[in-house]
């Protein structure tokens, strides 16, 4: 069924978690925004921004825990925006890697809304850059993969380590913690080396921010021992060194100035 006077629905991304690393575009989005329907990984400083008599609703979803499946975000999403409404659907990083946007946007289609995508900086860019750990550096890496580490056990379409193994120079995986010890051994099982230098990068560009760095063969171990919990990007590939080149020569320039 179409409507004719639905509202706007804008899909943005809010970026990895500082808040000052949101696009003006959606700060613009936000402040007029009749209601702000937020994801968990939102920082609560960007509600801030929504003008006093905003509606905030909250569909948050934790491993396990998702107060509102997505089904039932699509069809909230639809019933504020016939109503007139122009609503913001809130999402960390970015939409549309890994966020589930293109689902809400097909449902929104098919109603006849209109929207708008805004992208975000993914976690994968943003927690990996502020870690000093670049995706791509001449010399050691020129791909990157980004991929979710929840579909290692039960997904109709299982992740293919087998090929991630050698096809890209560096990978970059959301919220693989709990999977870590599996992803690892698929890795290892492909040929991977033990060696292959691993980051793990929890609540990336946050003031909280924890960088963990190790190998493929001893990271598990690692992350296990220090308790690092989701959010967290794992970066795996040759590029990780080049966070301990430059906190070499940051350390190296600190010694001359002084």
């Amino acid at each position: 069924m179409k409507q004719s006077k639905a509202g706007m629905v804008y899909i943005i991304g809010a970026g990895p978690g500082d808040p000052e690393l949101l696009t003006v575009k959606a700060m613009r989005r936000i402040q007029l925004a009749d209601v702000i329907v937020y994801d968990r990984l939102v920082n609560p400083e960007l509600l801030d921004l929504a003008k006093p008599d905003a509606k905030l609703v909250y569909c948050g979803k934790a491993p396990g825990a998702h107060s509102m499946p997505q089904d039932e975000i699509n069809r909230t999403l639809v019933e504020y925006a016939v109503k007139g409404n122009h609503v913001v659907r809130l999402k960390g990083g970015d939409p549309f890697v890994f966020g589930r946007g293109g689902e809400e946007a097909l449902e929104l289609a098919a109603w006849g809304i209109p929207y708008e995508i805004v992208p975000g900086i993914t976690s994968a860019i943003g927690a990996a850059a502020s870690a000093g750990i670049p995706l791509t550096h001449r010399g050691y890496a020129a791909s990157f993969a980004c991929v979710t580490g929840n579909r290692c056990h039960g997904d109709n379409k299982p992740v293919r380590w087998d090929l991630l193994a050698h096809s890209v120079d560096t990978l970059a995986i959301y919220m693989g913690v709990s999977q870590l010890p599996d992803i690892r051994e698929e890795l290892l099982r492909h040929g991977k080396a033990e060696a292959t230098p691993v980051a793990i990068i929890e609540r990336g560009t946050t003031s909280r921010q924890r960088t963990l760095i190790g190998t493929l063969g001893d990271i598990h171990t690692i992350a296990a021992a220090m308790k690092v919990s989701n959010p967290a990007l794992i970066v795996i590939g040759e590029v990780v060194h080049i966070r301990e080149q430059l906190l070499h020569a940051e350390r190296q320039a600190i010694t001359m100035i002084g």
